[in-house]
């Protein structure tokens, strides 16, 4: 079994936050400030051209060439990086840093920026791995980190040095050091297995959470990414449930007289927001202090008022209702005062998820025989509609607040997971082994 990746990699990854153009590299008198900048907030149609060498490695094995795939998989998936042929490379990546880059020779390619690394045994075991980044076109190198970690955790290496590449390149933070819990589905419409599943954001390291003996929704991750809130039908009876990545155990969130659904952990992580049925059809929302048990009703309307999701700031919930008589989205303070409708568009709107960045509030929305992925601000301004479907559901945000995850249903009834970025651009499917639902995006793990 997989290690819990946040535990292990704290215990045996040392970071050392060089900036090797001072101290390690004598090609470059310092990390300049580059002049290759994307602005990820419009639409890109020319990816940035870069060359991504082989990282040479003197390990034995086969890690550097890996880490180097990962790497160039990351930048590309994002939409705004493109990977050079490697057999047009003019300079060997072995030359790179012993000599120096030969710019001249990537600007002949039409390289605009350049990776190139090492992998090399370290005591005890380990592996260092050094990276370093240039802009072609300045003749600048932009960044360069080593980290010291064991064998078997070279895929998050390669996820955080696509992190560093894609800040220094966009001024954004990455988010390729992340995992995606998500309910994998298999089985007939009229037999449908729900399981609880995760994976890095690329696909790799899939696990099964439960084993599809229960109906199993909406998952979503604590701030620290280490444990996890959700839906499940065990026994019947619909209920809250949390669930610890570290240990495996399950636990109910609390006992109440009626079905407790939509959970969605406050930005602290000391509380659950959730919606709860206790008689007939309405439901209002509450929220559950974790430690103390206490709960506060913060929605008291006779509607349904479901899909909570605080600010990152925690000072206001988000949610939807039909109080007004159709499906609207809300915004109140978190003690439950103020509620005030900001969806005024033509159409229904549900699922609303607070951005990380608090700029926005992602939602779903049906019009006609349509479904739509869209973003507005806070205050109910600058609606964008950036994807549509059949059915389109559970958008949750990247942390770093410039790219959704949501799932389609088709009409044969096949669920599939896809990424998008805030353009409506780089729509992709995300790679799954199993139809799949209702994603929910991690933190930058630790």
């Amino acid at each position: 079994m997989r290690k819990n990746m946040t535990t292990s990699f704290a215990k045996c990854l040392t970071l050392w936050a060089i900036v090797l153009a001072s101290s390690l590299s004598p090609f470059a008198s310092g990390v300049a400030r580059a002049d290759i900048h994307v602005d990820i907030t419009r639409g890109i149609s020319e990816p940035i051209p870069v060359a991504i060498t082989n990282f040479a490695d003197s390990s034995g094995g086969q890690t550097g060439p890996q880490i180097a795939g990962v790497v160039t998989a990351d930048l590309e998936r994002s939409g705004l990086f493109r990977q050079l042929n490697p057999a047009s490379f003019i300079q060997p990546a072995d030359q790179i840093l012993a000599q120096g880059p030969r710019m001249a020779d990537w600007k002949t390619i039409g390289a605009q920026a350049l990776v190139a690394g090492t992998v090399t045994p370290a005591s005890g075991g380990m592996l260092r791995v050094e990276f370093r980044l240039w802009d072609v076109l300045a003749g600048n190198q932009m960044a360069g980190l080593a980290y010291t970690t064991t064998a078997d955790n070279w895929r998050r290496i390669a996820h955080k040095i696509a992190d560093v590449i894609y800040n220094r390149v966009t001024g954004e933070t990455g988010y390729f050091d992340t995992r995606i819990v998500y309910v994998a589905e298999s089985g007939p419409a009229t037999h449908r297995v729900k399981r609880l599943a995760i994976m890095d954001q690329d696909g790799a390291n899939h696990k099964f959470l439960t084993d599809g003996s229960d109906l199993v929704l909406t998952p979503r991750f604590n701030p620290a990414a280490q444990e996890i809130t959700f839906m499940s039908f065990r026994n019947g009876r619909p209920r809250v449930y949390l669930y610890n990545l570290e240990t495996g155990q399950q636990r109910i969130m609390g006992e109440f007289p009626g079905m407790t659904f939509a959970p969605r952990f406050a930005p602290d992580g000391r509380s659950v927001v959730f919606s709860l049925i206790r008689g007939g059809s309405n439901s209002d929302i509450f929220n559950m202090d974790l430690a103390s048990r206490h709960v506060k009703q913060l929605t008291n309307f006779p509607a349904i008022n479901t899909g909570g999701s605080y600010s990152p700031d925690g000072r206001q919930v988000a949610f939807e209702s039909d109080r007004s008589a159709h499906q609207q989205i809300y915004v109140m303070d978190a003690d439950g005062v103020n509620p005030h409708r900001i969806s005024f568009g033509d159409g229904r709107y549900g699922t609303p998820v607070w951005s990380p960045r608090g700029d926005l509030i992602a939602f779903t929305k049906i019009l006609g025989n349509q479904f739509y992925l869209g973003v507005m601000r806070p205050d109910g301004s600058g609606e964008r509609l950036i994807s549509q479907a059949w059915h389109i559901e559970g958008p949750t945000w990247a942390p770093n607040g410039r790219v959704l995850m949501y799932f389609k249903e088709g009409a044969d009834g096949h669920t599939k997971m896809y990424s998008i970025d805030l353009t409506g651009m780089n729509e992709r499917q995300a790679v799954t082994p199993l139809d799949a639902s209702d994603p929910a995006w991690s933190p930058l793990l630790p």
